[in-house]
This record gives C-alpha cells, sequence and structure tokens, in this order.
C-alpha cells in the first residue's frame, strides 16, 4: 500500500512539474531590462491628439512592453500591469493623463 502512495505522490509531482511555465530571456522588452513603463518620461505628450504613430512612440520612449489608448466609455479590465502604458483621451481622442498599469 505505501509503494502505491508513493509512486502516485511521484506521478503528481511530474505532472505538476510539467505545468510549470518560465519566463525565456527573449521574452523581456530591450528597452527596459525590469520591463517597467515610466510614464514621466512622456507626460510632454499630454494635451496632444493621439494616434497609432503617437502611441507606438510614447511606448517605446517609456519602456512599456504594451501600450493603449483609452477613450471615455471605452470597457477595459483591473487587473495592474507594471509593462503597460496608458494614454488616456478625451473624445476628440487629445491626451489628458498618462500612466501606467
Amino acid at each position: 500500500m505505501q509503494a502505491i502512495r508513493s509512486i502516485t505522490l511521484m506521478l503528481y509531482g511530474a505532472i505538476l512539474l510539467g505545468c510549470q511555465s518560465s519566463t525565456s530571456d527573449s521574452m523581456q522588452t530591450p528597452q527596459d531590462s525590469t520591463g517597467r513603463c515610466n510614464a514621466g518620461a512622456v507626460q510632454a505628450l499630454v494635451g496632444k491628439h493621439a494616434s497609432p504613430a503617437l502611441l507606438e512612440q510614447a511606448r517605446q520612449q517609456s519602456g512599456a512592453a504594451i501600450a493603449r489608448i483609452l477613450r471615455p466609455g471605452d470597457v477595459v479590465t483591473l487587473e495592474y500591469n507594471a509593462q503597460r502604458l496608458t494614454l488616456t483621451t478625451d473624445e476628440s481622442l487629445e491626451i489628458q493623463r498618462i500612466g501606467c498599469g
């Protein structure tokens, strides 16, 4: 009975080890080794018109891995992501606020 229990525990352990994921070095952003966003670096963009080109420029300058534009009424998730830059705009796409998360 003890042998069956030991074998079962080893099998479960092997299955759990197989389910683990690891982050490879190639997944890190080249701009910032920590992969963290720095919204302070792009605060000068407040008041400008948001566009896809400006969003990409802001993402690169801030060191963020990803970026998004939020308009009034957009549906968003509430999870915090330290690698994400968010440009919050008004209806006319004028940038009102820039933040990370």
